[in-house]
């Protein structure tokens, strides 16, 4: 692996991080839809780490689902299933009007997401 792919990892797995961690301030403050994005977002950047460490394409939104497969494929890991369809369902909260959005079910959701990122660690090198 070249240097600037293992930086571009790098900056994709600490941005997940990141992106979890604002996820759980936008939580604490009541922000559901930003919390979820976050969230959606850790996990997204993440896979983007994993798919970079692979050799494999990430273009578009609709590749989240194509790399996790992917994941699941590798390492027969079938909690990933569950834990891309969470990823997923925080997203769609962005979309959501905020009555419908349940704070304890996002907690619970970014805790799936923090359990996403470090079953994908360790395609990424880590």
């Amino acid at each position: 692996m070249t240097a600037p792919d293992r930086v571009e990892i790098e900056d994709f797995a600490a941005q997940a991080h990141a992106f979890l961690a604002k996820a759980r301030d936008y939580l604490a403050e009541g922000d559901l839809h930003q919390a979820s994005e976050k969230g959606w977002g850790g996990a997204a950047h993440m896979a983007k780490a994993a798919a970079v460490a692979q050799g494999w394409s990430y273009n578009s939104h609709a590749d989240f689902s194509v790399i996790l497969n992917n994941v699941i494929r590798r390492t027969g890991d079938t909690r990933l299933r569950r834990l891309r369809s969470v990823a997923n369902e925080l997203h769609a909260n962005f979309y959501r009007r905020a009555i419908h959005l349940d704070a304890t079910v996002i907690g619970q959701d970014l805790d799936d997401v923090g359990e996403l990122i470090d079953l994908l660690a360790p395609l990424t090198g880590d």
